[in-house]
């Protein structure tokens, strides 16, 4: 197991940050973390990276305990921080040195970072000449160069333009391949399209640690539908396999079905047998990020 998560809480004087929290992460998976701002999440990664002491739990990285055995910690696990500190002065290329060194890592190393981050370009630039997604690249480098087995990224696409974000998201999913990554991220697309799990937390609390998979195998399927003209609720209810319906004006039903099977044909039957047009009919099929909606509301 790369990352447990054992009854973990952090208290900051009378506030509760994280209260409790269990998971744990295997070797290989590329796991999404999300909450809204102030959830604590970052205070849980500054936990896992050994960087801050639970005030109580226990964390293990690499079946290694954190809080006494933080050098071990720090040579298993790469750290991007939500605000990526450069030395914005430093050339690329004497940056990674300087990175590599901290590390007591070779030459060697700095090539192969270079390379996976595709940074080979760039090495002979300012930092601070560097676009915004460059600048990740070089944050992910330095994580990247003393090659641990855990990669921890905190808000890695902050700031980037949608072209940047993409090359950012593929390089993740690119390095997920040989690594255990746990990034957290508000962009709920980024999730869906990198992630074999996500985690949600709220108020310090968890609230969902499921797999994709598995949530796409139990999402509802949600149809709006404007009939030619109004119908009583108890009609409606004949339809099959309905869980729920919500008259959302006049004439438009929003209409919930628990399956992943396509409502609409029993929907035209129904409008059928009734005598009743459809004018219009969407599929609105439950998504993360309503999923998020759900679990974070108030």
């Amino acid at each position: 197991m790369s990352i447990k998560v054992v009854d973990v809480s952090k208290n900051y004087a009378n506030q509760i940050a994280v209260e409790r929290i269990n998971f744990e992460i295997g070797k290989g998976e590329i796991v999404g973390f999300l909450g809204p701002n102030g959830a604590g999440k970052s205070t849980l990664m500054k936990m896992l990276t050994g960087y801050l002491t639970p005030t109580s739990g226990q964390i293990f990285v690499n079946d290694s305990l954190v809080v006494p055995n933080k050098k071990n910690t720090q040579s298993d696990v790469g750290y991007l921080p939500e605000h990526n500190p450069l030395y914005k002065d430093m050339f690329v290329k004497e940056y990674l040195y300087f990175i590599a060194d901290l590390h007591k890592m070779g030459k060697n190393q700095i090539q192969r970072v270079m390379l996976q981050t595709g940074l080979e370009s760039e090495t002979s630039k300012k930092i601070k000449q560097l676009s915004k997604g460059y600048q990740q690249r070089v944050g992910l480098a330095a994580a990247l160069i003393h090659n641990p087995d855990v990669l921890i990224l905190d808000e890695p696409t902050t700031g980037l333009d949608p072209n940047q974000i993409l090359e950012i998201r593929a390089l993740i999913k690119e390095v997920g391949k040989e690594k255990t990554i746990l990034f957290s991220t508000h962009i709920m697309q980024e999730v869906e399209a990198v992630c074999d799990r996500v985690i949600i937390i709220d108020k310090g609390s968890l609230k969902v640690d499921e797999k994709l998979s598995a949530l796409r195998k139990g999402q509802q399927q949600i149809i709006q539908v404007v009939f030619d003209f109004k119908i009583e609720q108890q009609f409606v209810q004949k339809i099959p396999n309905l869980t729920a319906c919500n008259n959302v004006f006049d004439n438009e039903w929003e209409l919930t079905f628990k399956t992943k099977e396509d409502q609409r044909p029993f929907i035209f039957d129904f409008a059928q047998e009734q005598g009743l047009k459809i004018l219009q009919m969407n599929i609105k099929n439950k998504t993360l990020e309503s999923l998020f909606k759900e679990q974070t509301a108030g």
